[in-house]
């Protein structure tokens, strides 16, 4: 096992890779890659950070210099032959070749776009624009790095003794959550960690923790890397990204009312199983719902991922009654701002009723909250979003208004569209 505590202290290296790999990536990026790659390969987007807990002023806490470092260091990186061979041949959601050939001759031979960043009031402006499977790769990688090195830059006065304690004290946090995960009945939990992990080397070890601590309760984890060390499953879908371009590109209200059907026809041909998860919170899950189309029923199951996740899984129970599906037969995937407390209670309410599982993220690979001073490693909102396709505004509505995004007049248009009235904000949380 690494000594975590030891790595970190000598980060005072000149570099220290933050992102060794292509496939240091989620599961869901290359799935959605491979779609857009076949669908939309030549629509140009635009990706943008964005910070939204400003409190966090990253230009003041992360040099620029070594900023710049990390992520000229990703754009080196090409897909190793052990990675290749992992991808082409190994079984995916019990599919063999879930990536096709055209495919993966395309990511063998991929190197990441450039890049463009700025200072501004304490942020950073990072963006990435170019052809649409290009550039959505650099989204995780991008993330990574700067939760890694705000965590670096935090870390970087401690000595050697301090810093073991630290992780000591961060392990056993992170072990007492699994002793109590332990018993719980009918648990299904995965990694969703890894756009805002502490470190890669922390995510790895919570992977091992979990593997340990819950055995066959814990399912795998979206990090692709990491999956192919431990030998666990690599885990996830798809993402707001898909309904959002495909809404952009829309010429007209009525084109823009059918955009989020359309992307999920393009996956229906695809995918089929367990990847048929519908995440209906893009425009507001209560009228997707009302207005989807009776195939997406038939779906192996939901992801709630904004708004009170117990209403959005009563929603979806009653949808799919409605629809003449039987719910024990479905799969709901709670995976927003997860802890234990609330993994708890969703099991202990839903479970019988749907089949539950869960995708604990940034409190299960960044969850550091009181063990430093000033709360200084405490996780925080950080995100890296499509916001333009072929020159056009994206948006995204939420369930939680506090997650919307876009222009203020675009949203307004959306929400006419979709027909999203007055929304409840829940706290934000990660």
């Amino acid at each position: 096992m690494v000594d975590i505590a030891t790595r970190v202290y000598n980060h005072k290296w000149r570099i220290d890779p933050i992102v060794r790999s292509l496939i240091d990536t989620d599961f869901y990026k290359l799935l959605m890659c491979q779609s857009v790659f076949r669908n939309k390969p030549d629509t140009i987007v635009t990706f943008s950070l964005i910070n939204r807990s400003p409190s966090i002023r990253l230009a003041d806490l992360v040099d620029e210099g070594e900023l710049r470092e990390q992520l000229d260091h990703i754009r080196t990186l090409r897909l190793s032959r052990g990675e290749s061979t992992f991808l082409r041949g190994n079984t995916f959601y019990g599919k063999r070749q879930m990536f096709r050939p055209d495919f993966m001759e395309w990511f063998e031979n991929f190197t990441l776009p450039p890049y463009h960043l700025e200072k501004r009031d304490g942020q950073y402006e990072l963006t990435f624009e170019g052809r649409w499977p290009e550039v959505m790769m650099w989204e995780i990688p991008a993330l990574a790095v700067l939760m890694e090195l705000r965590s670096r830059a935090v870390l970087k006065s401690m000595g050697r003794f301090e810093l073991q304690v630290l992780y000591a004290r961060a392990m056993t946090k992170l072990w007492e959550k699994v002793e109590r995960l332990r018993p719980v009945k009918g648990l299904r939990l995965g990694d969703f960690g890894t756009r805002r992990r502490h470190s890669f080397l922390w995510q790895d070890w919570a992977v091992q923790a979990l593997q340990e601590g819950l055995g066959e309760k814990f399912v795998g984890t979206s990090n692709c890397l990491i999956a192919m060390r431990r030998e666990v499953e690599a885990i996830g879908t798809n993402a707001h990204e898909l309904p959002m371009v495909y809404s952009a590109l829309a010429k007209n209200d009525a084109e823009l009312a059918e955009a989020p059907f359309r992307v999920l026809a393009d996956w229906h041909e695809e995918h089929d199983g367990n990847l048929r998860i519908i995440l209906p919170d893009t425009y507001g899950t209560a009228r997707f719902l009302e207005r989807a189309p009776d195939w997406l029923a038939q779906w192996t199951g939901i992801r709630i991922d904004s708004g009170d996740p117990v209403a959005g899984a009563e929603a979806a129970i009653s949808w799919w009654t409605a629809r003449g599906e039987d719910p024990t037969k479905k799969l709901v995937i709670f995976s927003d701002a997860l802890d234990v407390t609330m993994i708890e209670s969703l099991q202990a309410r839903f479970g019988g009723r749907v089949k539950v599982s869960f995708g604990w993220g940034t409190l299960l690979t960044n969850d550091f909250r009181g063990l430093v001073a000033d709360d200084a490693l405490a996780p925080f909102s950080l995100v890296c979003k499509a916001v333009m396709a072929d020159g056009r505004p994206t948006v995204k509505l939420s369930d939680n208004p506090q997650k919307a995004l876009g222009p203020t007049d675009e949203v307004a248009r959306y929400k006419r569209v979709f027909g999203v009235g007055n929304q409840v904000a829940q706290p934000l949380v990660v």
